[in-house]
């Protein structure tokens, strides 16, 4: 079992990684929609994707979560 500091200097690189593609996914998705020019025209099904993931990162961000984050993701992509 690691300890709280061995958890942070373990996955703290990967952890980073993932985070910058999450950005770097809704940085794409605003500039897609900036050159289209037409938020308005935006399918439904893209509408309720990109909340899911705003969602995702607020039940991530938690700093005391009801109940685990893997689980609260895990029941949030199901919704999908």
């Amino acid at each position: 079992m690691l300890t709280p500091s061995q958890v942070v200097e373990t996955y703290f690189l990967e952890s980073r990684h993932q985070l910058l593609e999450i950005a770097a996914y809704l940085d794409r998705y605003d500039a897609a929609v900036a050159r289209a020019g037409d938020r308005n025209g935006q399918a439904a099904a893209d509408e309720k994707r990109l909340a899911v993931i705003r969602r995702a990162l607020e039940i991530v961000a938690e700093q005391k979560p009801s109940q685990e984050r893997t689980v609260a993701l895990l029941e949030l992509f199901a919704t999908v």
